[in-house]
């Protein structure tokens, strides 16, 4: 077995568990929780402490094994999962991400920091087992475990005769001198074993397995005249080593339910399932299975049905085991469906398909080249499977951005609580999805821009009672695609942005001067300057004037773009406008004068002829009538300078307007010819060509030319930046 790939393994698996506990215990916080999600708690801790421990990660055991015996209790319902105890678990979660990121660094566990949380964390989690704190001496309070039941309660009961008794011995338990068997036969001395399953889910592989390790499970029927006191004294002794569940007779449905949903993710047969609750015996399944024998020749009767007409068992026990066979099976399906990949093969992947398409354009023009039509049909049959291969090849690359979203949950409730703020999370769109490179660059902007909305823009709670609001603020997260970008929006129903007071300060600053006139936009966008901030006081979360520029800087290097909403007492809305891929696009090929640019095919509405008309009137307007609406354009010759002979030749030649239309914006930009539809393989400009507008990115044509990719953002930015008066755009 090759360690190194079964311990990156590991360390993957955890930080899934990990993000799946804290989803689940914010979700508590909400509602709340049910007994499934408490066992998917625990089932997520006591795997990484089971995984951890195969490679001797003492420190992850250590700490894991605390709470998990914390879960347990709450599994049990001898403690109530509160806000204090769904807050120590979230630490508790930062903790083991914390030793696994250790373990991922490859370094041992020596910061003295980490070790001083994680003792404090046992000590308050030790507040809960009953046991007195290492760290500091504090008054230790004992939750109140609750009565158990042995008359018959109110409700639906299960219909046995017999004590349930449930045991996982933990793996310690030979080496401190216990013998399993030893409690099986003192047992029998109070009553008698009616039936017995012995569970061995955890055995591990034969080569690795140790022989001083205890790896097994029982699940026992126990009749018996004696009381639960002097069932649980038989194992007092190994009470610390072990799991024990003790149901007694005739015990509400819902006990057996949740038993039943505790049991190990493994496939076993209706029966067996009853069998290991301890609803059904031996003989009642043997007295079931003959009946459903006996009427196969008629009609077919499901095992359950006949058990549930026999009284052996409730319904509702066999609709439990019924739905766990079918979890396990699903479980089962989709791990079979996926597969992991190492993210550095899928981007040789990529880009091996990139050379490709370079090279399927290099073969379509020689064929056009040619003029045989055999060799041009050839090459648009390649040009077809190499588009179905890309697309297929991107879309492995394509996940949604819930998993991204699902993370703001823990931060909104953290810093609401820092800022003393009442702040939901409302999460849509969560199964949009867009590039995987795109979606762990974006991360950090929108951090930045729900932290800002929840210190600048929500309204601490006696502000927004004045203003007749709801006490609890609002963050809304959502995405959705848009002509071939996907858009992000983080909404607030804060206060909104002061325009005067973002005016004045950037006045102040010297960022614009008193004579300069802005549309509401042009001060909007001024708050993502450098060093801009209109906080009146520094706190921990902002107010410095960093951050806000970083954002910007951080969305335009992903050839995206950011717009901003805002309505004073109302709210703020800030829209990110991203590509879904960075890879690979389809283009629609141009040329001005003897340069050829790429425009990004899903800006393109439509191609007009520029008329002679309009080229007259052209000194004194750039825009057109386009059937009634104003369309603004702009030449790409004047807007980047290209200097050609050939320019001044084309001047009363034929020229075409590419209608553009972006963040419901629609433009023109004259073009000197139209070269049509082109797969476009993106190459990054170098750092010397960064300040450069309006420019994406480089392509390379199947003729080994290069095309410059048109930033259709940034070129609209420049065009306005350069008239004397802001570019009225044309909107739908």
């Amino acid at each position: 077995m090759n360690l190194d790939a079964a311990l990156q393994t590991f360390l993957v698996e955890s930080r899934e568990l990990l993000e799946n506990m804290e989803s689940s215990l914010l979700q508590t916080e909400q509602q709340a929780a049910d007994a499934e999600t408490i066992n998917a708690i625990f089932r997520a801790a006591h795997t990484i402490k089971g995984s951890a421990g195969l490679f001797g990660l003492d420190a992850i055991v250590k700490f894991t094994h605390v709470v998990e015996s914390v879960l347990d209790k709450v599994r049990n319902n001898e403690i109530q999962l509160d806000s204090d105890l769904a807050s120590i678990f979230l630490e508790s979660c930062d903790q083991i991400s914390a030793l696994v990121g250790n373990v991922e660094a490859g370094s041992e566990i020596t910061d003295p920091a980490l070790e001083a949380k994680g003792a404090a964390l046992i000590d308050r989690l030790n507040v809960y087992l009953g046991v007195a704190p290492a760290a500091a001496a504090v008054a230790v309070v004992k939750p109140t475990q609750a009565a158990v039941v042995v008359a018959v309660p109110q409700g639906a009961v299960a219909e046995t005769d017999n004590w349930h008794i449930s045991l996982r011995f933990g793996p310690d338990v030979l080496r401190n001198g216990m013998d399993p068997l030893a409690f099986m036969r003192y047992l029998q001395t109070i009553g008698q074993i009616v039936a017995i399953s012995t569970l061995t889910e955890t055995l591990p592989a034969l080569a690795e397995m140790d022989p001083e390790s205890c790896y097994l499970g029982f699940e026992i029927s126990f009749k018996s005249a004696a009381d639960k006191a002097a069932i649980e004294g038989v194992f007092e002794f190994v009470r610390e080593d072990a799991r024990i569940h003790i149901l007694p007779p005739r015990s509400r449905i819902v006990e057996y339910v949740e038993l039943i949903r505790a049991l190990p993710e493994e496939e076993m047969r209706l029966g067996e399932i009853l069998i290991e609750c301890g609803t059904l015996s031996a003989q009642e399944l043997k007295e079931g299975l003959n009946a459903q024998t006996a009427l196969a020749d008629e009609v077919t009767v499901a095992l359950g049905t006949i058990l549930v007409e026999n009284g052996s068992v409730q319904r509702a026990v066999v609709e439990a085991a019924v739905e766990k066979q079918q979890q396990v099976k699903d479980a089962k399906v989709k791990q079979q469906r996926l597969i992991r990949i190492d993210a550095d093969k899928l981007d040789t992947l990529i880009n091996l398909i990139g050379e490709l398409v370079i090279a399927g354009a290099g073969i379509n023009l020689l064929a056009l080249r040619s003029g045989s039509a055999e060799l041009i049909e050839a090459g648009e049959n390649i040009g077809q499977f190499i588009e179905e291969v890309r697309d297929s090849a991107l879309s492995l690359r394509m996940v949604q951005i819930g998993e991204t979203f699902s993370r703001f949950q823990r931060v909104v409730r953290d810093v609401s609580k820092e800022l003393n703020k009442d702040i939901a999370l409302i999460i849509s769109g969560a199964e949009t999805e867009l590039d995987k490179t795109v979606v762990e660059k974006i991360g950090d902007p929108l951090m930045h821009l729900v932290r800002n909305s929840m210190d600048h823009g929500i309204e601490p709670a006696a502000v927004r009672q004045q203003r007749g609001k709801p006490l609890q603020g609002t963050i809304q997260l959502n995405a959705f695609h848009d002509s071939g970008s996907i858009v992000i929006e983080v909404s607030d129903d804060g206060g909104g942005l002061n325009k005067e007071k973002i005016l004045a300060k950037a006045i102040e600053k010297g960022i614009v001067s008193p004579s300069q006139t802005l549309t509401d936009q042009e001060i909007f966008k001024l708050i993502f300057a450098a060093g801009f901030s209109t906080a009146d006081q520094v706190t921990n979360l902002s107010g410095r004037g960093v951050g806000m520029d970083v954002v910007r800087q951080n969305i335009e290097a992903l050839r995206g773009s950011v717009g901003i909403e805002s309505e004073m007492g109302v709210g703020t809305t800030m829209s990110i406008r991203l590509p879904l891929t960075l890879a690979i696009i389809d283009g629609f090929l141009v040329q001005v004068c003897q340069s050829a640019f790429v425009i990004p095919l899903d800006l393109v509405v439509e191609c007009i002829e520029l008329s002679d008309s309009d080229r007259e009137h052209e000194v004194l307007r750039n825009y057109i009538n386009l059937r009634g609406e104003v369309l603004p354009y702009v030449r790409l010759r004047d807007l980047f300078e290209l200097e050609d002979s050939d320019c001044d030749k084309r001047k009363d030649k034929r020229e075409n307007i590419v209608v553009l239309q972006y963040a419901g914006t629609r433009v023109g930009i004259v073009v000197d010819q139209l070269l049509g539809e082109f797969q476009t393989v993106i190459k990054p400009l170098g750092k010397i060509f960064s300040h450069i507008r309006g420019i994406g990115g480089s392509t390379i044509l199947g003729s080994g030319e290069v095309a410059l990719i048109i930033d259709v953002a940034g070129l609209i930015e420049q065009v306005q930046a350069r008239e004397p008066q802001p570019l009225q755009l044309a909107n739908e």
